[in-house]
């Protein structure tokens, strides 16, 4: 196990960066689809249903598997048609985080809307009453607000997310469940080293969980409970 831990710390340390990696996609897309269901244009309505249909409809490991296969092919179609390049083989940490990333993009785009849909009306009609700019709106009301209501939906996900991460091995990333496989077969003690990689999500997982809800309180500093709460 000593002999292996270097091993195994360089696989945990790709599944961290992974996980983060596609967090950011995932909120970034969330964002824009968000934004896009919530916008007066019915093409862009139906184009981000469409994405969440199809993102949340999917298996994570089969469009991984898509996107990481179907995408070399793609780039190397491209590549012949065009004479740009010659052929490539797809990075799986990219192929992981696109995947990952797009997948709970859709997940994040509920989340934000709920979270808009949730900001009292008054609030942003006194801002605009006031004179306030759309980036000083945003910056002063809406986002504060957005972030209180989604921090709950988007612990959720973060977590479901960095569980999903451990897919990424299918396609030979060498996260933390890739390492706990191979030295466990050179081994011959899977077991021993399957339960490394347990102990590594979990304590992913308590950190995140306690990070967290230390967010959430200081968002929800100085908000009015009703009474019962």
């Amino acid at each position: 196990m000593i002999a292996y831990s270097p091993y195994l710390l360089e696989g945990l340390g790709v599944t961290i960066a992974l996980s983060l990696c596609s967090i950011l996609l995932s909120v970034a897309l969330g964002l824009v689809a968000a934004s896009a269901r919530l916008s007066r244009s019915p093409w862009l309505q139906r184009l981000a249903v469409g994405y969440t249909t199809i993102a949340r409809g999917i298996p994570d490991l089969v469009l991984m598997m898509l996107l990481y296969f179907g995408g070399q092919v793609l780039l190397n179609w491209l590549g012949a048609l065009t004479g740009l390049w010659s052929y490539v083989v797809l990075n799986q940490f990219i192929a992981g985080v696109l995947a990952i990333g797009f997948i709970f993009g859709a997940y994040m785009s509920e989340t934000f809307r709920g979270a808009y849909l949730s900001i009292p009306r008054g609030m942003i009609e006194a801002g605009i009453s006031v004179g306030m700019t759309r980036t000083k709106l945003f910056s002063r009301i809406i986002w504060p607000q957005l972030v209180r209501y989604a921090l709950p939906g988007f612990t959720n996900i973060w977590l479901t997310l960095m569980k999903s991460t451990a897919l990424v091995s299918v396609i030979g990333l060498e996260d933390i469940v890739y390492s706990g496989s191979a030295a466990g077969r050179a081994t011959r003690q899977p077991f021993d080293f399957m339960l490394v990689a347990l102990f590594a999500y979990l304590a992913l997982t308590i950190l995140s969980d306690v990070g967290l809800r230390v967010l959430e309180r200081r968002y929800t500093r100085g908000v009015v409970r009703g009474v019962g709460a």
